[in-house]
């Protein structure tokens, strides 16, 4: 069987780390495209070279736009992942060098020269994908599949803003540009990765079992780690993670439900908020396939891999 052709958008921060770990581990990844979210743009491109290095795989890495579309961002989320994205462990400056090309023209690019083949998986603010798709409109329908790791489909968000999650809520008006150009797409949001979280003495486990690439992990893995304890987020939650795991495989998936998706853009309280039409009330056609379960022991049967504690 072949493997997943993957391109990723992301914002390396930790838990997108785990994530590229796991893309690297079962798929090929056509290149990464790289987004402020978490922390800065030169953080999370340098954090994006640090794990190519680790992998020693030879991944463009395509540098984007450093800004949301139309407002500053209120937040980041260093105080989660540390000031640098990956837990302030102080990485030397890595060898690998980011491409010269724009990320949104790189995902243009790329889908051009491989129409049908790639499966789109967005990890961070979806900055690089609204800019590609407004000097193109045409590209969904060169890509496979898209999977996006955002949203609180019931208003249990993450961030200052009550029901928003914090990729959508960094730029609510990319979400919505590209939430109205795909037809179709699958999406993992907040809540459903808290229903995924690992056991920790489990996943501590698979931390000693497995190789420089759980070591690796593990020490970037102490600020966030400590932050979800002081906040009684019970487990380890791996939200990017989950996201990659539904772009693999999609037949993970155990539950899910089809509804249109919009984002909240001018809402005091509830700016950045993912709102779904449960009941079809709007007359809408579904855009989105609502990931709300997946076969958790195939889940951490990829994270082992990926950390190396299982071959």
């Amino acid at each position: 069987m072949s493997k997943p052709q993957l391109l990723i958008d992301t914002d390396p921060g930790v838990d997108d780390a785990l994530a590229i770990l796991m893309a690297h581990a079962h798929a090929d990844v056509a290149g990464l495209s790289v987004a402020a979210g978490n922390v800065g743009l030169g953080h999370t491109v340098r954090n994006a070279l640090t794990l190519v290095d680790l992998l020693a795989a030879p991944t463009p890495v395509f540098a984007g736009c450093p800004t949301p579309l139309v407002r500053l961002p209120e937040e980041d989320a260093a105080f989660v992942h540390g000031k640098d994205g990956l837990g302030d462990v102080g990485y030397p400056e890595p060898k690998a060098l980011a491409s010269d090309e724009q990320a949104a023209l790189a995902l243009l690019r790329l889908t051009r020269e491989r129409p049908g083949e790639l499966t789109l998986v967005a990890l961070a603010p979806l900055t690089n994908l609204a800019l590609a798709l407004r000097l193109d409109p045409s590209l969904p329908g060169r890509v496979a599949r898209l999977v996006v790791m955002g949203g609180a489909v019931t208003g249990l968000g993450n961030t200052g803003k009550v029901p928003a999650e914090f990729n959508v809520g960094f730029d609510p008006e990319a979400a919505q540009v590209v939430f109205e150009a795909f037809p179709q797409f699958d999406l993992v949001d907040w809540e459903a990765t808290l229903r995924h979280a690992f056991d920790e003495s489990e996943f501590d486990d698979w931390l000693a079992r497995g190789d420089h690439r759980a070591r690796f992990f593990g020490k970037v893995f102490q600020t966030a780690r400590s932050f979800n304890a002081k906040n009684e987020r019970r487990g380890v939650i791996a939200a990017d993670a989950l996201a990659m795991a539904v772009a693999i495989d999609p037949d993970i998936i155990t539950r899910s439900e089809n509804r249109h998706v919009a984002v909240e853009l001018d809402g005091r309280l509830t700016r950045g908020a993912t709102v779904v039409d449960w009941a079809g009330r709007l007359g809408r056609p579904a855009n989105a396939r609502i990931v709300l379960e997946v076969d958790q022991p195939r889940f951490a049967a990829m994270v082992r891999k990926a950390l190396g504690a299982e071959k």
